[in-house]
C-alpha cells in the first residue's frame, strides 16, 4: 500500500528531472550534533546538489533563545525564506547528508508556517550520489521574493504544555532519541543534561522508522513500527527528542500515514534535561 501523503516524498529520479524547474527550490537542511565536530557550512560549500541553497536551522531560528534552533517568529521566517527565492507558490525539496535526519526539521518548519508545498528527497544526498548524480561547489544567488507565513501554533508544544500533559495524559509523547538515552543508560551528547525521559512518554527511536539507508520504511512496516512502540495513531501525539530535530522524523512518518497533526516539543531534552525542576523517569520503555 502506498503512503497516504506520498506527496511529502520525492525520488532522486524526480528531482533529477526537475532541477532548475520554475518554482522548485532545493534546500540542504543538514545540521550536525556538536559532538560530531563536523561543519555543515563548509561541507555544503564543497559539495551539494546543483542549485541547492543551504537552510541553516541555527540561523533561521529565534535569535533571542538560549536553546538551540528554536522556532523563529513567522515574520522572521517569512523574511529569511523569501530572501532565498521561496514564495508561497514554490515547491520546496529538502535533503540532508545523512539520508534523513535534520531535513525533517526543515520540512516541519515550512509546514508550521503554513507552507505545505514541501517534500523530502527520499534517501537524501547519499542516495543521490550512489546513483552517480551530479554534485556542485557552485554558489547560487537567488532573487528575493515575497513569502507570507501563516503560523500553525497547534503544531508546537512548550514546556508548560508538556508538564500539564503529564497529569492530564491527553497526548502521547513520543521520544525519538535512542533507547539508551531514553532509559538513562547512555549519557546525553550535550553537556549538563540529566539522563532519562519525560514521565509517561513512549520510546520511539527515529531510526526504527527508517531503513539502514535512512529512507522511510514501507507503509505497512512504518505502521507496525509505531504500533509496536505502543503508539495509537488515532490519538493526539507530541514528539520530542534531543533538541527538536529528529522528533520531526516522527511527525513526518505520521504525516505519510495520514496523520497531519503531530506536534513538536520545540525545546525537547535540551530544555527538559537541563532544568532542575522537571520530573524525569529512567528505565522502562514508556
Amino acid at each position: 500500500m502506498a503512503y497516504v501523503n506520498a506527496h511529502a516524498l520525492v525520488s532522486s529520479a524526480w528531482l533529477g528531472e526537475n532541477i532548475g524547474a520554475e518554482n522548485v527550490v532545493v534546500l540542504d537542511g543538514t545540521s550536525h550534533l556538536p559532538t560530531t565536530g563536523r561543519d555543515a557550512a563548509s561541507e555544503f560549500a564543497q559539495k551539494h546538489i546543483p542549485g541547492a541553497l543551504r537552510f541553516n536551522i541555527d540561523a533561521i531560528a529565534d535569535p533571542d533563545a538560549t536553546l538551540p534552533h528554536m522556532l523563529p517568529s513567522a515574520d522572521l521566517f517569512a523574511q529569511q525564506v523569501g530572501a532565498m527565492g521561496i514564495s508561497n507558490a514554490t515547491r520546496v525539496i529538502v535533503y540532508d547528508v545523512y539520508g534523513l535526519q535534520s531535513a525533517a526539521r526543515v520540512w516541519w518548519m515550512f509546514r508550521i508556517f503554513g507552507h505545505d508545498k514541501v517534500a523530502l528527497l527520499s534517501g537524501g544526498l547519499p542516495k543521490w550520489e550512489s546513483e552517480g548524480r551530479p554534485v556542485s561547489d557552485a554558489t547560487t544567488v537567488p532573487d528575493p521574493v515575497e513569502f507570507k507565513a501563516a503560523a500553525r501554533p497547534e503544531l508546537v508544544r512548550s514546556i508548560d504544555n508538556v508538564l500539564a500533559n503529564i497529569a492530564s495524559g491527553t497526548e502521547q509523547v513520543l521520544d525519538a532519541r535512542a533507547a539508551g538515552r531514553f532509559t538513562g543508560e547512555q549519557p546525553e551528547p550535550r553537556a549538563g543534561m540529566r539522563s532519562g525521559h519525560i514521565p509517561n512518554s513512549i520510546s520511539m527511536p527515529f531510526t526504527d522508522l527508517l531503513t539502514k539507508e535512512r529512507m522511510f520504511l514501507p507503509e505497512a512496516e512504518l505502521r507496525e513500527a509505531l504500533n509496536a512502540s505502543g503508539t495509537a495513531l488515532d490519538k493526539p501525539i507530541t514528539a520530542s527528542c534531543g533538541s527538536g530535530v529528529t522528533a520531526c522524523v516522527i511527525a513526518l512518518a505520521c504525516y505519510l500515514l495520514g496523520k497531519d497533526d503531530v506536534a513538536i516539543y520545540d525545546g525537547s531534552w535540551s530544555e527538559w534535561g537541563a532544568r532542575a525542576d522537571t520530573p524525569i523517569d529512567t528505565g522502562g520503555w514508556r
